[in-house]
Protein backbone atom coordinates (compact mmCIF):
# COMPACT_ATOMS: atom_id res chain seq x y z
CA UNK A 1 0.00 0.00 0.00
CA UNK A 2 1.36 3.63 -0.83
CA UNK A 3 0.57 6.37 0.97
CA UNK A 4 1.88 9.85 1.02
CA UNK A 5 5.39 8.63 -0.96
CA UNK A 6 5.45 5.88 1.47
CA UNK A 7 4.74 2.26 0.86
CA UNK A 8 4.03 -0.33 3.47
CA UNK A 9 3.75 -4.12 2.41
CA UNK A 10 1.20 -6.39 4.38
CA UNK A 11 3.13 -10.09 4.38
CA UNK A 12 6.11 -11.14 2.51
CA UNK A 13 4.83 -14.00 0.22
CA UNK A 14 7.32 -16.60 -1.50
CA UNK A 15 7.20 -14.83 -4.74
CA UNK A 16 7.96 -11.51 -3.31
CA UNK A 17 10.90 -10.67 -5.47
CA UNK A 18 8.57 -12.01 -8.65
CA UNK A 19 6.08 -9.25 -7.29
CA UNK A 20 8.43 -6.46 -6.74
CA UNK A 21 9.74 -6.60 -10.14
CA UNK A 22 6.34 -6.88 -12.13
CA UNK A 23 4.83 -4.05 -10.17
CA UNK A 24 7.48 -1.47 -10.15
CA UNK A 25 7.57 -1.48 -6.19
CA UNK A 26 10.70 1.12 -5.28
CA UNK A 27 10.26 1.01 -2.02
CA UNK A 28 9.47 -0.50 1.26
CA UNK A 29 9.14 1.70 4.33
CA UNK A 30 7.34 -0.57 6.85
CA UNK A 31 6.16 -4.27 7.11
CA UNK A 32 3.05 -5.40 8.61
CA UNK A 33 2.23 -9.17 9.55
CA UNK A 34 -0.95 -11.32 9.78
CA UNK A 35 0.59 -14.32 10.83
CA UNK A 36 3.41 -16.32 10.31
CA UNK A 37 2.71 -19.17 7.73
CA UNK A 38 4.96 -20.01 5.33
CA UNK A 39 2.64 -18.24 2.28
CA UNK A 40 3.11 -15.24 4.32
CA UNK A 41 6.44 -14.71 5.60
CA UNK A 42 8.82 -17.33 3.40
CA UNK A 43 9.51 -14.46 1.31
CA UNK A 44 11.39 -11.81 3.88
CA UNK A 45 14.96 -11.95 2.95
CA UNK A 46 14.05 -10.38 -0.20
CA UNK A 47 13.59 -7.41 1.14
CA UNK A 48 17.14 -6.83 1.51
CA UNK A 49 17.57 -4.99 -1.50
CA UNK A 50 15.47 -2.42 0.01
CA UNK A 51 17.91 -2.18 2.76
CA UNK A 52 20.42 -1.65 0.31
CA UNK A 53 18.39 1.00 -1.38
CA UNK A 54 17.30 2.63 1.36
CA UNK A 55 20.29 2.95 3.64
CA UNK A 56 18.77 1.52 6.83
CA UNK A 57 17.04 -0.95 8.94
CA UNK A 58 13.29 -1.89 8.33
CA UNK A 59 10.28 -1.33 10.59
CA UNK A 60 8.75 -4.86 10.80
CA UNK A 61 5.24 -4.81 12.95
CA UNK A 62 3.48 -8.47 14.46
CA UNK A 63 1.84 -10.12 16.96
CA UNK A 64 4.63 -11.14 19.66
CA UNK A 65 4.47 -14.77 18.86
CA UNK A 66 4.56 -14.01 15.04
CA UNK A 67 7.43 -12.06 15.90
CA UNK A 68 9.49 -14.68 17.40
CA UNK A 69 8.01 -17.39 14.56
CA UNK A 70 10.58 -15.29 12.30
CA UNK A 71 13.29 -15.29 14.59
CA UNK A 72 13.02 -18.79 14.36
CA UNK A 73 12.96 -19.42 10.85
CA UNK A 74 15.47 -16.55 9.34
CA UNK A 75 17.78 -17.01 12.61
CA UNK A 76 20.67 -16.05 10.56
CA UNK A 77 19.25 -12.37 10.36
CA UNK A 78 19.04 -12.19 13.49
CA UNK A 79 22.70 -13.32 15.48
CA UNK A 80 26.09 -11.52 14.30
CA UNK A 81 27.77 -13.50 11.84
CA UNK A 82 30.68 -12.94 9.43
CA UNK A 83 30.82 -9.38 7.17
CA UNK A 84 29.25 -9.62 4.45
CA UNK A 85 26.83 -12.20 4.82
CA UNK A 86 24.03 -10.28 2.99
CA UNK A 87 21.15 -10.23 5.28
CA UNK A 88 17.78 -8.02 5.57
CA UNK A 89 18.24 -5.68 8.21
CA UNK A 90 14.81 -5.50 10.37
CA UNK A 91 13.59 -3.56 13.45
CA UNK A 92 11.26 -6.03 15.14
CA UNK A 93 8.48 -4.23 16.75
CA UNK A 94 5.32 -5.71 18.50
CA UNK A 95 2.25 -5.23 18.33
CA UNK A 96 0.31 -5.73 21.46
CA UNK A 97 -2.85 -3.21 20.76
CA UNK A 98 -5.03 -2.65 18.31
CA UNK A 99 -3.82 0.25 16.83
CA UNK A 100 -0.52 1.89 15.30
CA UNK A 101 0.42 5.10 14.35
CA UNK A 102 2.82 5.24 11.97
CA UNK A 103 4.22 7.95 9.75
CA UNK A 104 1.10 10.03 10.75
CA UNK A 105 -1.39 6.99 9.37
CA UNK A 106 -3.70 5.21 12.00
CA UNK A 107 -3.33 1.39 11.25
CA UNK A 108 -6.06 -0.40 13.02
CA UNK A 109 -5.20 -4.31 13.55
CA UNK A 110 -8.44 -6.76 13.66
CA UNK A 111 -8.44 -10.00 15.13
CA UNK A 112 -10.29 -12.51 13.40
CA UNK A 113 -9.92 -16.32 12.74
CA UNK A 114 -8.20 -18.70 10.77
CA UNK A 115 -8.96 -21.90 12.42
CA UNK A 116 -8.46 -21.56 16.04
CA UNK A 117 -5.77 -19.30 15.18
CA UNK A 118 -5.67 -15.52 15.48
CA UNK A 119 -4.64 -13.28 12.48
CA UNK A 120 -4.54 -9.87 11.91
CA UNK A 121 -6.88 -8.29 9.10
CA UNK A 122 -5.55 -4.46 8.63
CA UNK A 123 -7.31 -1.34 8.06
CA UNK A 124 -6.43 1.99 6.59
CA UNK A 125 -9.07 4.34 6.63
CA UNK A 126 -11.50 3.15 4.30
CA UNK A 127 -9.48 0.02 2.75
CA UNK A 128 -9.00 -3.01 4.95
CA UNK A 129 -7.13 -5.79 4.24
CA UNK A 130 -8.96 -9.19 5.61
CA UNK A 131 -7.14 -12.27 4.64
CA UNK A 132 -6.91 -16.06 5.52
CA UNK A 133 -10.25 -16.18 7.89
CA UNK A 134 -12.93 -18.37 9.02
CA UNK A 135 -14.63 -16.65 11.41
CA UNK A 136 -15.20 -12.97 11.67
CA UNK A 137 -16.10 -12.37 15.29
CA UNK A 138 -18.84 -10.01 15.98
CA UNK A 139 -16.71 -7.23 17.47
CA UNK A 140 -14.23 -7.39 14.42
CA UNK A 141 -16.99 -6.69 11.92
CA UNK A 142 -18.02 -3.72 13.56
CA UNK A 143 -14.72 -2.28 12.78
CA UNK A 144 -15.01 -2.88 9.45
CA UNK A 145 -17.64 -1.09 8.49
CA UNK A 146 -17.77 2.26 6.31
CA UNK A 147 -15.18 0.64 4.19
CA UNK A 148 -14.79 2.41 0.40
CA UNK A 149 -12.79 -0.58 -0.36
CA UNK A 150 -12.49 -4.25 1.20
CA UNK A 151 -9.93 -7.51 0.23
CA UNK A 152 -11.23 -10.46 1.71
CA UNK A 153 -10.18 -14.36 1.83
CA UNK A 154 -12.65 -16.05 -0.44
CA UNK A 155 -10.12 -20.24 -0.99
CA UNK A 156 -13.05 -21.50 -3.00
CA UNK A 157 -17.01 -22.04 -3.75
CA UNK A 158 -16.69 -25.19 -1.41
CA UNK A 159 -16.64 -24.80 2.06
CA UNK A 160 -13.37 -25.42 4.30
CA UNK A 161 -12.19 -25.52 7.95
CA UNK A 162 -9.77 -22.66 8.11
CA UNK A 163 -10.78 -20.19 5.25
CA UNK A 164 -13.21 -18.22 4.13
CA UNK A 165 -15.72 -19.71 0.56
CA UNK A 166 -16.83 -17.74 -1.91
CA UNK A 167 -20.50 -17.74 -0.56
CA UNK A 168 -19.12 -17.19 2.99
CA UNK A 169 -17.42 -13.61 1.87
CA UNK A 170 -20.18 -12.46 -0.32
CA UNK A 171 -22.48 -12.69 2.72
CA UNK A 172 -19.67 -10.84 4.55
CA UNK A 173 -19.72 -7.86 1.88
CA UNK A 174 -23.32 -7.89 1.81
CA UNK A 175 -23.40 -7.52 5.14
CA UNK A 176 -20.40 -4.88 5.76
CA UNK A 177 -21.50 -3.18 2.58
CA UNK A 178 -18.11 -1.74 0.96
CA UNK A 179 -17.92 0.52 -2.36
CA UNK A 180 -16.13 -2.58 -3.90
CA UNK A 181 -14.75 -5.82 -2.41
CA UNK A 182 -11.80 -8.05 -3.96
CA UNK A 183 -11.44 -11.45 -2.91
CA UNK A 184 -8.28 -13.23 -2.66
CA UNK A 185 -6.39 -15.96 -1.93
CA UNK A 186 -8.09 -18.42 -4.54
CA UNK A 187 -7.56 -21.84 -4.54
CA UNK A 188 -6.54 -23.30 -8.29
CA UNK A 189 -10.16 -24.88 -8.09
CA UNK A 190 -11.88 -21.27 -8.71
CA UNK A 191 -12.58 -20.06 -12.12
CA UNK A 192 -11.86 -16.49 -12.87
CA UNK A 193 -13.86 -16.29 -15.93
CA UNK A 194 -17.07 -18.71 -14.14
CA UNK A 195 -16.73 -16.70 -10.84
CA UNK A 196 -16.35 -13.06 -12.66
CA UNK A 197 -19.77 -14.05 -14.24
CA UNK A 198 -21.20 -15.44 -10.78
CA UNK A 199 -20.09 -12.53 -8.98
CA UNK A 200 -22.43 -9.26 -8.22
CA UNK A 201 -20.64 -5.47 -9.87
CA UNK A 202 -19.02 -4.80 -6.36
CA UNK A 203 -17.62 -8.33 -5.47
CA UNK A 204 -14.47 -9.17 -7.83
CA UNK A 205 -11.92 -11.80 -7.67
CA UNK A 206 -8.22 -9.62 -7.20
CA UNK A 207 -5.42 -10.79 -9.48
CA UNK A 208 -1.67 -10.24 -10.07
CA UNK A 209 -0.97 -6.81 -10.32
CA UNK A 210 -4.57 -5.19 -9.24
CA UNK A 211 -4.12 -1.71 -8.43
CA UNK A 212 -6.52 1.15 -7.14
CA UNK A 213 -6.90 4.33 -5.86
CA UNK A 214 -8.54 5.16 -2.36
CA UNK A 215 -10.02 8.66 -1.17
CA UNK A 216 -8.80 9.60 1.90
CA UNK A 217 -10.88 10.30 4.92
Amino acid sequence: MEWRGKSILVDTAPELRQQAIRSHIRRVDAILYTHSHADHIFGLDDVRRFNEMQGGDLPVFGRPQVLDDLRRAFRYAFIETQLGGGKPRLALTPLEGDRLEWGGLTIEAIPVLHGNQEVLAFRFGSFAYVTDLSVLPPESRERLRGLDTLILDALRWEPHPTHFSIEEALAVVENLRPRQAYFTHMAHTVSHADAERRLPAHARLAYDGLAFTVPED
